[in-house]
């Protein structure tokens, strides 16, 4: 269900440093490296999921806990009222770590269709 090693496992190892922002028994979330905005959050699960087509349904309260923390996040950081939130499935959707991740981004505006 998930590519063996990721940076994002590596991270939760903490084999590579990361500027954590938040941390509990199901998740982990880090700055972006290459921010696309003033607030720009990876939040990832703990659990190894490559994608969001790759979950099932004994993921559905992880995915759950992963929705709820983000806008503490967002709010934490300052953004409470507005924020977007990305999550890529695949390749050719953009995604290019294929651990299951949130972006959470704020702090500009943003334009739709995103891309």
């Amino acid at each position: 269900m998930m590519n063996d090693e990721t940076i994002f496992s590596k991270i939760i190892r903490r084999e590579i440093p990361a500027d954590i922002v938040y941390e509990d028994d199901i998740c982990l979330a880090f700055r972006d490296l290459a921010a696309q905005a003033p607030l720009h959050v990876l939040l990832i699960p703990k659990k190894a999921i490559s994608m969001l087509s790759q979950a099932d349904s004994e993921d559905q309260s992880l995915l759950g806990h992963l929705l709820q923390v983000a806008p503490k996040i967002a709010a934490e950081e300052g953004y409470a009222d507005c924020f977007r939130l990305v999550m890529n499935n695949g390749a050719e959707a953009g995604q290019s770590v294929f651990h299951l991740h949130l972006h959470i981004l704020a702090g500009r505006n943003f334009q739709w269709p995103p891309g």
